[in-house]
This record gives C-alpha cells, structure tokens and sequence, in this order.
C-alpha cells in the first residue's frame, strides 16, 4: 500500500506533505485546485512500476531504465507538451521534487525534474523491486463506447488522448476471471447488476453490451456502473490492487451516485486502496452514512474496518493548501462544499 506523497513545486502546489489511508482516500476541493494531478501523479508512477514487473524479462529497477520509463509515463499520462511543463509556474529556474512511500520499503523512490526539462527525470532513491499489482485509473467519462479498436488505434496513431483512456481500455479487455476467483467478485457485482438493470458481455465483434443493447444505447450513468463491473469481473480490481477515480459521481442521478458509494466502499473492504477525487456533497454524505453503518456494506462479514483519509483542496493567497484528517470535519471549510449548503438554505428560505 501507498503511505505517502512528498512534492515540492508540483503543477500548482508549492509543498506538500500527505499520509494515505490503506483503505479510502478522498480529495475534495473546487476546479483548478489540483484534485486531478494528485490523481494522476499518483497513477503515473505506480503503473510504470507495475508494467515493468508484467514483463518476463525484467530485471530489479535501475536508474537509467526507471529515469526514462517515469519521464514517458508522466507526459503520456498529463499529456503535457514537455516534462517541464508539470513544474509550478514561477519566474526563475524551478525543479519539482517527488517522493513515494510504502508501506513495503522496497518499493519507495524519489525524483526531480527541472522546469525547462523535456523528458529528463532523475532518480535520487531508486527502489529496490517493481510492484506486482495493478493501479487503475478511470476518468470522468465512461470508456466503454469507445473500447472497439481504441487501444490498437491509440498504439499506432498519435491520439490527444490521455494515456489513462489507453490503459484503461486495455484492462477492460482482459479475460474475465474463473473458478473461485469469479466466485470472489460475485458480491461485488451483484449490487451493480441490479443497479445498471443487466449484467454485462464483450462480444465477439468487439463491442459492449448491457443485455441486448450496445453500448452507446445505454444511458451513461449506467455505462460508468458497467465499466466497475467488467473491471471487477476481469479480476483487475482485486485485493491490493489501486483504484484511481476521477469525480464519480459526473453525469450520474443521485440512485446512481448511491450505488456508486456503495461500490467504493464494498471495494475498500476487498482490500484496494481508493483514491477519488471530488466536489459532490451528495456523494460525501452517501459515504459518511456507509462508513457509519457497515451492515449496509455487501462486504459486512469481512472483519476489515474501513479508516478513510480526507484532503481538502483550497486556494490561499493565490496559493493551493491542502488540509488532511480522518474525519471531513476535520479538512477545514471548503468554499464548493458551502455552496451547496447554501443554495439548499435559500431554496427553503424561498420556500416561506
């Protein structure tokens, strides 16, 4: 598991210093605060990791290979014009500064790269083994629409796609799982199923379908529930695996967005570290009344006690804060969480 992120001039955040929970990490914060890139420096460097260990043939990490695999995957995953470009925008010469820890030591690392880089990242710890599960990243949109050919397509065009739409469509086509693994994943799926109105299959033509219907007749909050699914089933998420989620709840109605938390909370207690990113109070709520009633969980027989970590994500003088607790209460006022209070205290005030 991930125990923590160290960062100094990182895209809009001057210094950071954050502690992960093994189980829930939730980023709330308005637009532009920086909720995303967390996300995705976060993913970029634990796939490199991961995608190195899946290949017969690799050795222990090196410098020189590690440099070169974290620049490719940064700029693929930020889809940024050059590596420089993820450093904070200052006058004058800037590096930007990364550290992982985990909770396996072996597999901690810490790197730099200057502001005027291009694809040069170096190394100052390199770890000593790659890790062996996988990270998955998925987007504020649904990726099953697009599934047909897109991973061949993007490996042989240059698509102004983020590199996170490509790996993902690649997990979502892996072979689903048998025997007791895909007895494991029935809980997990189950609650969805009902949720989305069917059970999903990849067909021979390459398509997704939601029982008889294909894909792009299939209303999105639902496509979002198939695709957990269908990642559920393949076994890429499963135990110590990492869940990166991008605003869950985008363009889904709050039944939807219940199932959602459900999920999310269902997969923590499966053993995957979660990591979402969002400014719904809706689902805030939702996962407070699930955390503070587990017998709801589908997981409830499983003995883990799910222990979330918050990130509130502000601007102060012109500068990105971040505050962090176990409790909500405790990441301080958050001005797109007050908005939302708000607007309900004027309805009911409108009302009289």
């Amino acid at each position: 598991m991930l125990n923590h992120l160290s960062a100094k001039n990182l895209t809009v955040f001057s210094s950071i210093d954050l502690q992960f929970s093994p189980h829930l990490n939730i980023i709330v914060g308005e637009n532009g605060t920086g909720k995303t890139h967390l996300l995705k420096v976060l993913y970029a460097v634990l796939t490199t990791s991961y995608g190195q260990s899946r290949k017969s043939t690799s050795e222990k990490p090196t410098k020189t290979a590690m440099q070169t695999l974290l620049a490719e995957k940064l700029v693929g995953v930020f889809r940024a014009e050059s590596l420089g470009r993820l450093t904070r925008r200052n006058a004058g010469r800037e590096r930007c500064q990364i550290e992982f820890g985990f909770d396996h030591p072996q597999f901690n690392l810490a790197f730099s790269f200057a502001n005027n880089s291009k694809t040069e990242v170096v190394l100052s710890q390199t770890p000593d083994d790659w890790l062996d599960v996988p990270s998955v990243y998925l987007p504020t949109r649904e990726l099953l629409t697009i599934f047909p050919n897109f991973v061949a397509v993007y490996d042989s065009h240059y698509l102004e796609f983020e590199e996170t739409w490509r790996d993902t469509c690649s997990w979502l086509g892996a072979p689903l799982q048998r025997g007791i693994n895909q007895e494991k994943s029935r809980n997990l799926l189950e609650p969805l199923e009902t949720a989305m109105g069917g059970s999903l299959t990849l067909g021979h033509n390459g398509r997704f379908y939601l029982g008889s219907l294909e894909m792009p007749l299939v209303a999105e909050g639902q496509r979002k529930l198939a695709m957990l699914a269908q990642l559920i089933a393949t076994g890429v998420l499963s135990d110590q695996s990492f869940l990166f989620w991008d605003e869950p709840e985008a363009n889904l109605n709050p039944v939807l967005i219940k199932a959602i938390a459900s999920s999310i909370i269902n997969l923590s207690k499966a053993g995957i570290q979660i990591f979402i990113a969002t400014h719904s109070l809706f689902l805030l709520r939702e996962l407070e009344i699930l955390l503070m009633n587990p017998e709801n969980s589908v997981m409830q027989s499983e003995s883990l006690e799910i222990k979330p970590r918050f990130f509130g994500l502000k601007f102060y003088r012109g500068v990105v804060k971040i505050e962090q607790g176990d409790d909500i209460d405790n990441i301080g006022d958050l001005a797109v969480l007050d908005e939302q209070l708000m607007q309900s205290e004027r309805f009911l005030e409108s009302r009289v």
